[in-house]
């Protein structure tokens, strides 16, 4: 499962890598930029991800102030001809001015005002998918439908989708799209890792169902899970990272028992399969079901290699099994009711019955 294996896009024809390269550390501004990386810095992970052959690269308006678009702009016009061999991805939602209403949310004002400022940081004449990036709980979701079918239509992005939103909202918008024919949503973002698996109760199944195939973002779990922490004395996290110190916010808050619990699991399965444990963590979301790529930042090339390297490998089905029963998130009801053993209670006995097997149709290899 190599970084140029390609995999369509939830219901879409749209071809990306099973990995993508998040640049929300990509600039030296606004709420990023405590992490952030200068244009130079920047330029040998995003030339790695490239000359691996990922194609599948994510951004934001609020990313770094809009420098993150910038610098991905300068480097993609450094490489003639690279512009068309990349899926290029950015956001809307956050606000670009406090003191005017309508400079944030989910509003056709500011939508069409947020893409042809993206387009002009990026220094192109389109996206290949633009996504909401937050639900604003206000906006009609058939003015976001309408809207992103005039860009579609006007040529200013191929794509649409969704990102952090909540499920019932997901499956309104693709149904109201398919009953109206306006263009369909292909994508749907949200956290997701071993300590964070929520998106399973009604996210995942919504995206399997109408064809939204799902980004994660934070597949390692703020850095949680690459195994450079360690349990305190006060049950808070101890170790050298963004999870530490004055500026880890409710990142690093006190981890629970049942994450502590995960991460000891995790090093032990990725002791038996020698890899790291990030490569381990990374491997597990991207191979989930009605996952179509798993979101990747580095703070160097060297990293971005070793997380490239999580795709080089096949988790043993035994081993995935301890991996998912120490992960295991309490949901409650109604949702313990439909598990596979509650659902045999519903049928005759002896009878079969079963899900057709998901997954994402692999259409093309080796393209550049």
């Amino acid at each position: 499962m190599s970084l140029d294996h390609y995999y369509l896009l939830g219901r879409s024809g749209l071809r990306v890598s099973r990995l993508a390269l998040g640049t929300m550390n990509f600039g030296m501004a606004g709420f990023h930029a405590a992490y952030g990386k200068t244009l130079d810095e920047a330029r040998p992970i995003f030339d790695a991800y490239v000359s691996a052959g990922g194609n599948l690269i994510d951004t934001a308006d609020f990313y770094t102030a809009g420098e993150s678009e910038r610098i991905i702009g300068q480097l993609v016009a450094e490489s003639p001809g690279l512009r068309d061999r990349l899926v290029i991805t950015s956001k809307f939602t956050n606000s670009v001015d406090p003191g005017d209403p309508n400079a944030g949310g989910n509003g056709r004002k500011h939508v069409i005002r947020a893409v042809e400022a993206s387009l002009r940081r990026l220094g192109t004449d389109y996206l290949d998918l633009y996504l909401l990036h937050t639900w604003d709980r206000i906006t009609p979701v058939d003015e976001v439908l309408r809207t992103f079918d005039d860009l579609v239509t006007a040529g200013k992005i191929r794509y649409a989708g969704l990102s952090d939103v909540p499920a019932w909202y997901a499956a309104r918008a693709q149904t109201l799209a398919d009953a109206n024919g306006f263009s369909p949503l292909v994508s749907l973002q949200l956290p997701y890792s071993l300590v964070e698996r929520t998106v399973e109760a009604e996210h995942v199944p919504v995206g399997l169902e109408l064809g939204l195939g799902i980004t994660a973002w934070g597949p390692l779990g703020s850095g949680f899970l690459t195994g450079k922490y360690r349990a305190g004395a006060d049950g808070g996290v101890e170790g050298s990272g963004r999870l530490t110190g004055s500026a880890a916010g409710a990142a690093g808050q006190a981890r629970s028992a049942a994450d502590w619990n995960t991460l000891a699991a995790l090093e032990t399965v990725a002791r038996e399969l020698d890899v790291s444990m990030a490569q381990l963590a990374l491997n597990w979301v991207a191979t989930q079901p009605g996952v179509a790529a798993a979101i990747v930042g580095a703070s160097s090339a060297a990293q971005l290699a070793s997380s490239l390297d999580a795709l080089s490998f096949s988790i043993p089905a035994q081993l995935r099994a301890r991996l998912d029963e120490a992960s295991a998130p309490v949901l409650g009801k109604p949702y313990g009711m439909f598990t596979a053993e509650y659902q045999g209670r519903l049928v005759s006995a002896g009878a079969k019955v079963g899900d057709k097997p998901s997954g994402y149709r692999e259409p093309v290899r080796n393209w550049v």
